[in-house]
């Protein structure tokens, strides 16, 4: 197979007038703009502004009514299609790159199935050119070890790995235009570059890119024109530069102000330039409040509250080699303060955060919890202080039940087993729902039905039903836009000022990290390269792996 000239058959794709409605509720109402080859125009706004309902609908996917006074890709009209024109524009001429790889891609089939399916189903080529070209593209998005890493279904990739796979997919038939949605959300600065930089370099070549992103810094270091959107209407647009740097309209310079980039630890971020009280450990809790039956002496304000030593911990692959996935990692967190832990995609972060947790137990090494034996040890012993120890992840909708209201799901975490009243189980919870700033009538509905930023809340809730002494936090803000997550990040600071949390904050972004964290550490093949006090690390990085992370940052 001889693949195409990349952007060699760039698109053209005018949109005016677009309106998007669902059961007579428009969305997207008046959507105007054009997109050229070799040009890349960002849609921006908050969750709900109509951003990925404007992406679907220029694929005959928006499940909705969709009109518009034109819409065209060259000279084809999109509101003529039926469904089989939709599936000759859906890959070759548009590709689409979706935010949630591990729900794009099956997890019974490995990604260079995935890839080669396309190349089969849309081109000629035989099975010896279609692997050659499966290669290329995975080597091309940066993935490490791509003749091995293709025979891997996507349940064994790191979040960042699957995200570049779902890239490759959508690259592998060079289509004239593509719509990034989120490309890089899941990504480390690093990995994010190259992605930016291959959809940079497609653009420059001709391919024509639509991108979706809630990071400021890639939209003006891959687009030309920005379109910001707020309930599904264009409130401003225009060309990048003059867009971020002299924003026109109010909503925008909110969206600008709400970047966590230079804003100094301990200052909120949802007001500017009000700076929240100094975040320090309030007294040593009451036995009530410590969590899991621990007492004030357990862990005075300041003491270390965290401990690991030596931790090790390695998986055998498919050819029975075993990676170290953590080697000989040891931290202390004290009461009070955040350690933010940075690092590619696959570099032994979330291990980490499991060994920590209890939830994988280590080869070698050790944790200790309030000063006491936490792993290894066996679950029926570490249970009852496992309220002590909390954790909110990166997708909460994938650890909730949807056949569960959010109020049942906050009601397991507050009884945790032990039997109560149905009036207190409510008054905790209502408790909970105003602690992390949500209104009491959501404990009726389900997860599926509330925003982003609002199910990470429900989470941050959950986790804090036990009265936790220590929050794991797993990039906890990736997927959210830049005000919600401005809201989750200045709710987090509050937590730990009023209850004196101790938190491990694990992110790929190094401006959410240096706002957020007290220390940092790196970490790079399951190894910590460098730790110290955030502002030294940043501003004088000693090791050569945290000087690249730096130096890729938008």
């Amino acid at each position: 197979m001889t693949p195409p000239t990349p952007g060699a058959t760039g698109a053209s794709l005018e949109v005016s007038s677009l309106r998007v409605s669902f059961d007579g509720t428009t969305v997207v109402d008046d959507v105007s703009f054009s997109l050229e080859p070799g040009r890349c125009v960002a849609l921006v706004g908050e969750s709900g502004s109509g951003k990925s309902v404007t992406a679907r609908a220029l694929l005959g996917l928006s499940g909705g009514r969709v009109t518009a006074d034109r819409l065209r890709l060259d000279d084809t009209d999109l509101l003529s299609l039926s469904e089989r024109g939709w599936r000759r524009v859906r890959g070759p001429r548009i590709g689409l790159v979706l935010q949630d790889a591990l729900t794009s891609l099956d997890p019974l089939r490995p990604i260079g199935r995935e890839i080669d399916d396309a190349l089969r189903l849309h081109t000629r080529a035989n099975a010896r050119d279609r692997a050659r070209r499966v290669l290329e593209v995975l080597t091309e998005v940066g993935m490490p070890d791509p003749e091995a890493r293709r025979g891997q279904r996507s349940g064994d990739l790191s979040g960042g790995l699957r995200q570049r796979a779902l890239i490759a997919a959508a690259l592998a038939l060079e289509p004239g235009v593509i719509i990034a949605d989120e490309p890089t959300t899941a990504l480390d600065t690093q990995v994010q570059r190259t992605v930016v930089d291959r959809l940079a370099a497609l653009r420059d070549a001709g391919t024509a890119v639509l991108a979706i992103s809630h990071d400021l810094g890639v939209v003006r270091r891959l687009a030309d024109h920005v379109v910001v959107l707020r309930a599904g209407r264009v409130v401003e647009q225009g060309a990048t530069a003059d867009v971020l740097d002299s924003p026109g309209h109010d909503y925008t310079r909110r969206l600008i102000a709400a970047l966590p980039g230079e804003r100094p630890r301990g200052t909120r971020l949802t007001a500017v330039g009000a700076p929240s009280p100094t975040v320090a450990a309030p007294p040593a809790p009451t036995p009530a409040a410590a969590g899991g039956g621990a007492t004030a002496s357990d862990a005075a304000a300041g003491d270390v509250v965290l401990r690991a030593i030596g931790l090790r911990r390695g998986f055998r692959d498919g050819d029975g080699r075993v990676h170290q996935a953590v080697d000989d990692v040891s931290l202390e967190l004290r009461s009070g303060e955040t350690l933010g832990l940075v690092g590619s995609s696959g570099s032994g972060k979330t291990t980490t955060a499991r060994l920590l947790l209890g939830l994988t137990e280590p080869d070698a090494g050790s944790v200790e919890l309030l000063g006491a034996p936490w792993s290894p040890l066996r679950e029926r012993d570490r249970r009852p202080r496992r309220p002590a120890l909390g954790a909110v992840y990166q997708d909460p909708a994938a650890s909730f039940d949807p056949r569960r209201t959010v109020g049942a799901v906050l009601a397991d975490a507050v009884t945790a087993g032990r039997s109560s009243s149905p009036s207190t189980v409510r008054s905790e919870i209502d408790a909970l729902l105003d602690r992390v700033g949500l209104v009491s009538e959501l404990a009726l509905r389900y997860p599926a039905t509330l925003s982003g930023g609002q199910r990470q809340r429900v989470a941050i809730a959950r986790a804090l039903a036990a009265r936790p002494r220590v929050l794991i936090c797993d990039e906890p803000v990736s997927a959210l836009d830049v005000t919600v997550q401005a809201q989750v990040l200045d709710l987090l600071d509050d937590l730990q000022r009023d209850e004196g949390l101790a938190m491990l904050f694990i992110t790929h972004d190094l401006d959410v990290v240096e706002h957020m964290s007290d220390r940092v550490a790196v970490m790079h093949d399951g190894r910590f390269v460098e730790q110290g006090a955030t502002s030294d690390v940043f501003s004088r990085p000693t090791h050569a792996y945290t000087r690249a992370l730096l130096a890729a940052r938008p």
